[in-house]
C-alpha cells in the first residue's frame, strides 16, 4: 500500500510546497548573482561568479537532504532528535571559545576554516523544532500549565536563545522565540499564559539590546535611521533608498545601483533591498506570495497529519521559515531593527540555505503522508503494543471487558 501511495500522485499541499521551493531556490539564484557580481569584479575577486557558484553547491547539497529526509520515516528522525539537539549545543559551545569559533565583524557565529564555514545557530533552529514537537506531543497536558511547559520544553529552549546570543545573534535567537511560541499555540496554549511569556520575554530582550552600546545604536537607528544616515542608520537608509527607487516594476534585474557602492550586505543580509531596486515592488509581493504559499500549504499538511507529532512537526517547520522570512522583510523595510538574519532559499548563507533545505525535507514528509507510517508512542503508564504481560486493549485504548466464557474459566 505503501509502494502504491508513492506512485500516486502526491497530496496538493505536498505539489505547492515543492513548487514554491523550487522558485524561491531559482529566484535565489538568480538575485545572488545580482547583488553580488559587480562588486566582486570591481574588488578583483574572479569573474563575479563566485558567490553564485557557492550557492549552487550549498543548495545542490540542501536539495540532496531534503530529498532524503522526505522519504525517511519520521520514526527514524525522532529518536536522532535527542542526538541533533546534544550536537547543536556542543557546537554553539565550541562557537564561543576563542581560537574555535571564526569571528567576523566582531561576531563569533561560525565554525570552519576558509571558505568551508558553519554556523550552528540555524543547526539549533532545526533541532529547536524537532525536539519541542516531540515533547508536546508525548506530554500535551505538561504545556498546559506554566510550571509544566518552563521544565524542561522553556529551560532548553531560553538555554539555546541564550547560548546563540551570546555570539551574539540576537536574530536568530528572536527567530527561535518566535517558532517555539507559534509551536506553543500550536498545541492549545491559553493565550493569556503565552502573553504573559512574550510580554516577559519582551523586556528582556529590550535590556539585552540596551546593554551594549552598538545594540543600543541599532535600536536609535530604526527609530530614526535618517538622524544618522551616515553611520549607525547607513545600511537601513542604504536598504529603504534602494527600495524606493524601483517604484512599481524596479529598474530591471541587474541594473541596481545601491549593490554596487553603497548597500553592504547586498547578496546575504539586503538581498531583498536589491529585489526592491531591479523588480520593484511587484518582484517584492510575488516573493512574499511564495512565502505565502509555504504557509498556507504548511499549514494545510499540519491540519491533515493524524500523528499529533507530525502535526506539530509541520506547524513548526512552517514557523520557522515564516518567521525567518518576515523578520529580514520587517528588517529590510524599516519595520525592525537590523538583524543580520538571511532571508530563507534566497541569500547568500551556506547554512541557512542546507538547513532550511533539510526542514523543507520534512515538511514534505508530512505533507505526503509520513505521518501514516508513525508509530504511536506509548504514554508513561502504558506498555508497548505486543507486551505479553500488558493489558489487552482495544482500538480505542479501552481495556476490554475479557466476557462470561473467560470470568467463568478465571473463576474455575
Amino acid at each position: 500500500m505503501a509502494a502504491a501511495r508513492r506512485r500516486g500522485p502526491q497530496p496538493l499541499e505536498h505539489r505547492i510546497l515543492l513548487t514554491a521551493t523550487l522558485c524561491l531556490l531559482a529566484a535565489g539564484a538568480v538575485m545572488v548573482y545580482s547583488a553580488s557580481s559587480a562588486r566582486t569584479l570591481l574588488a578583483g575577486q574572479g569573474d563575479g561568479t563566485g558567490y553564485l557558484v557557492r550557492y549552487l553547491a550549498y543548495g545542490a547539497v540542501g536539495l540532496v537532504l531534503m530529498h532524503v529526509l522526505a522519504r525517511r520515516s519520521l520514526d527514524s528522525v525522532r529518536r536522532a532528535t535527542p542526538l541533533l539537539l546534544g550536537g547543536s549545543f556542543v557546537l554553539l559551545l565550541a562557537v564561543l571559545v576563542p581560537g574555535v569559533g571564526v569571528e567576523v565583524n566582531g561576531a563569533r557565529r561560525w565554525l570552519g576554516i576558509g571558505p568551508l564555514q558553519f554556523q550552528p545557530s540555524e543547526l539549533m533552529k532545526l533541532a529547536i523544532v524537532l525536539y519541542a514537537a516531540g515533547l508536546i506531543a508525548r506530554r500535551p497536558a505538561r504545556v498546559r500549565t506554566l510550571r509544566g511547559m518552563a521544565s524542561p520544553l522553556l529551560v532548553v529552549c531560553g538555554a539555546a536563545a541564550l547560548l546563540v546570543a551570546l555570539e551574539p545573534d540576537l536574530g536568530s535567537a528572536l527567530v527561535l522565540g518566535g517558532t517555539v511560541a507559534a509551536l506553543l499555540v500550536a498545541s492549545g496554549v491559553p493565550l493569556r499564559m503565552l502573553g504573559a511569556l512574550g510580554g516577559s520575554a519582551a523586556v528582556v530582550v529590550l535590556l539585552y539590546a540596551l546593554v551594549e552600546p552598538y545594540r543600543r545604536e541599532r535600536l536609535v537607528a530604526f527609530l530614526n535611521p535618517w538622524g544618522d544616515a551616515a553611520d549607525s542608520g547607513f545600511q537601513a537608509v542604504q536598504g529603504q533608498i534602494a527600495i524606493g527607487s524601483g517604484g512599481l516594476l524596479g529598474v530591471g534585474p541587474g541594473q541596481s545601483i545601491q549593490k554596487v557602492f553603497y548597500l553592504p550586505e547586498a547578496h546575504t543580509d539586503f538581498i531583498l533591498a536589491v529585489i526592491g531596486e531591479e523588480l520593484g515592488l511587484a518582484g517584492i509581493c510575488g516573493l512574499l506570495f511564495l512565502y505565502g504559499m509555504i504557509g498556507y500549504a504548511g499549514l494545510r499538511a499540519a491540519l491533515a497529519a493524524r500523528d499529533p507529532y507530525a502535526k506539530l512537526l509541520a506547524a513548526g517547520l512552517t514557523s520557522l521559515i515564516l518567521c525567518q522570512a518576515l523578520l529580514n522583510t520587517y528588517a529590510v523595510l524599516g519595520l525592525a531593527p537590523l538583524t543580520g538574519v538571511p532571508l530563507p532559499f534566497i541569500s547568500s548563507g551556506s547554512s541557512s540555505l542546507i538547513v532550511l533545505l533539510a526542514a523543507m525535507g520534512l515538511l514534505l514528509n508530512v505533507a505526503s503522508g509520513g505521518s501514516a507510517r508513525l508509530r504511536a508512542v506509548p504514554g508513561p503508564r502504558q506498555r508497548p503494543a505486543g507486551d505479553a504481560g500488558g493489558d489487552r486493549r482495544g482500538r480505542d485504548g479501552r481495556a476490554r471487558d475479557p466476557g462470561p466464557r473467560r470470568r467463568r474459566r478465571a473463576a474455575g
